[in-house]
């Protein structure tokens, strides 16, 4: 039995990530599997390589497709950085006092 044929296909798509800028004002991003959480100035996003925090202003999110994996964000992006495995439980904690 090959590894591959039990696996369906949104698996298979979401080893796939990419980050897409175009003038820091658009944003895309593939290889996502669930958005945590979100407002006008920061993203919290996981993603198949980790969380991802993205900080800005006035962002808005302008598609959300959940069965490819692909997020799109508007707005000035002023920053991005991914959070490493032992980080990733803090990013959460941080995020939850930061979205009530």
């Amino acid at each position: 039995m090959n590894y591959y044929e039990n696996k369906d296909v949104r698996n298979h798509v979401e080893l796939e990530h990419t980050v897409k800028i175009d003038k820091r004002k658009n944003l895309e991003i593939t290889g996502v599997k669930e958005v945590d959480s979100f407002d006008n100035e920061a993203f919290l996003l996981e993603t198949v390589m980790g969380y991802l925090i993205i900080r800005g202003q006035n962002l808005q999110l302008k598609n959300l497709d959940v069965t490819e994996g692909i997020v799109t964000i508007k707005g000035k992006i002023y920053e991005l950085s991914y959070v490493d495995d032992q980080q990733q439980e803090k990013a959460k904690g941080f995020f939850s006092k930061i979205f009530r």
